[in-house]
């Protein structure tokens, strides 16, 4: 164990992940990928997420798990020209018109058999009145193609690690804003939504530095039947690019 490891309070088949809204910057690329950061500037982060069934602790198979999250800047592709330093009111679905056609860290997976999936990008940066976070959301499929019959099954947002983030925005590529980031605790979101289970365990990838990089997973129990209320299906067809 070291200074950057945080703990999720989760049971295999005992607990359900708690859900978390889908924010404004949501949209459905169809970029089926592992490495989403398309050369994006940043402190390098591997994620490994394990979908399970939460009332079996089985894992899910051939889930499609989208992720999407800022730059190191604080900006969204597809919104990259709106300003993260400026604290936006809105957090639903399509509230900000896009400013471009960017795909910078958005990217979805098949999960294995194991239900696991795998994914390169780099640790998100923030935005005015946020802490630090990853989006997810899981589509239950009836097999490992886009044009099968799917539902969102969940949709939620992980966190990071006080003092790993501490550590990375003192790095070059984040440094310099002009807006203070919110810690967790300071959150709406996290405090009101589980962002303790929510929070990524994370360690680092070197020794000697936090530029190597960060290896960051979480077991993620969802109700395979249930409908998400964040993201409906239709919602992918709609925001594409």
């Amino acid at each position: 164990m070291d200074a950057y490891t945080s703990f999720a309070p989760f049971t295999a088949g005992c607990l359900l992940s708690p859900e978390q809204i889908a924010g404004p910057y949501f949209r459905n690329p169809k970029l089926i990928r592992r490495n989403i950061s398309e050369g994006a500037d940043g402190i390098p982060l591997v994620l490994r997420l394990t979908i399970v069934d939460a009332m079996t602790g089985e894992p899910v198979p051939d889930a499609l798990v989208d992720i999407w999250h800022c730059n190191a800047r604080g900006a969204y592709s597809g919104w990259s020209k709106v300003n993260p330093d400026v604290e936006v009111d809105s957090a639903d679905i399509g509230a900000i018109a896009r400013t471009d056609d960017d795909t910078y860290l958005r990217g979805a997976q098949f999960s294995d058999k194991s239900g696991i999936v795998r994914f390169t990008t780099i640790y998100p940066g923030f935005y005015a009145g946020r802490a630090l976070h990853i989006h997810v959301a899981v589509r239950i499929t009836s097999g490992n193609n886009y044009l099968e019959e799917r539902h969102v099954a969940w949709v939620g947002q992980l966190y990071l690690p006080e003092v790993a983030s501490r550590a990375v925005l003192c790095s070059r590529q984040y440094e310099g804003r002009s807006t203070v980031r919110l810690t967790n605790p300071e959150d709406f979101f996290y405090t009101t939504m589980g962002g303790d289970a929510s929070t990524l365990n994370v360690h680092t990838l070197g020794r000697d530095s936090n530029e190597d990089g960060f290896f960051g997973q979480m077991t993620i129990g969802i109700d395979t039947f249930a409908a998400s209320t964040q993201i409906k299906p239709e919602d992918f067809d709609k925001y594409t690019v």
